[in-house]
């Protein structure tokens, strides 16, 4: 679809919009956490799906497996007292509960490719449904190098997380994309199926996981980086390297019993 052409989406007026924030999640941390909780409630999102990916095609390999990923995802979001729900999602729960884990990537073979998560999504859900693709700024500056960029734009809305002074979109054909689906209202999200651009401010926590793994990897802690039960699977997987200050098998965060 050309940038002069109408957007290709099917009105969803009785449907709220669901959220999908792929990545790595080698570890989940904070900032990834606090960004999709500010998303969840900025954006009013049923769910927050958090996808983490098989094999990453533009970037390198996760460290940490595929099951163990999952069981840090699992556990932060229990450990911050998100009442961990199903793809299903509850009634009306609160904006942290509103975040759950969506394994599909890890259970399909292959590079991780968003197009194909998507097209599988909408043969589950139907095409009116809205979905809001959730990434960073530097990702959105190489978006249009990913495969069928603009198909993705018509299956899904594109949410840019962004930061105070994030760097500007480079890419001249990006930036004519921008021109032509930007919305301001998040509520125009809602009331169409995919195919618009919004921009949504998110806390600044400089915070990334290679920068835990190095804290690791030189016998730092990395406290307060990450939710405590998440470095308790760290400390017992030795993945990254010795957590020092933790027993393999204690829980970090809790006091001994007496």
């Amino acid at each position: 679809m050309s940038a002069s052409e109408p957007l290709a989406v099917r009105p969803a007026p009785a449907r709220r919009l669901i959220g999908l924030f792929g990545g790595t999640f080698d570890p989940i941390h904070f900032g990834h956490l606090r960004a999709a909780l500010d998303c969840v409630q900025g954006l009013d999102l049923a769910e927050l799906r958090l996808l983490p990916l098989h094999i990453a095609p533009h970037r390198a390999q996760p460290i940490a497996s595929g099951a163990l990923r999952v069981a840090m995802i699992e556990a932060a979001l229990n450990g911050v007292g998100s009442g961990l729900g199903s793809c299903d999602g509850a009634e009306s729960p609160p904006p942290a509960g509103r975040i759950v884990i969506d394994p599909r990537e890890l259970n399909r073979a292959g590079p991780s490719y968003t197009v194909e998560t998507l097209e599988e999504l909408r043969r589950e859900i139907g095409t009116e449904t809205p979905l809001g693709l959730l990434i960073g700024t530097d990702t959105f500056n190489g978006f249009m190098d990913w495969r069928r960029p603009r198909d993705i734009l018509d299956l899904a809305h594109l949410v840019v997380m962004q930061r105070p002074g994030a760097p500007t979109v480079r890419d001249a054909v990006l930036r004519q994309e921008i021109q032509h689906r930007r919305i301001d209202d998040p509520a125009v999200l809602h009331r169409v199926a995919g195919g618009h651009i919004c921009f949504q401010t998110v806390t600044q926590l400089d915070i990334s996981a290679t920068g835990i793994r190095r804290i690791i990897a030189i016998g730092q802690s990395p406290r307060y980086l990450l939710p405590d039960p998440v470095i308790t699977l760290l400390a017992r997987d030795g993945c990254y390297g010795r957590v020092i200050g933790v027993t393999p098998g204690a829980r970090v965060g809790l006091p001994h019993p007496t």
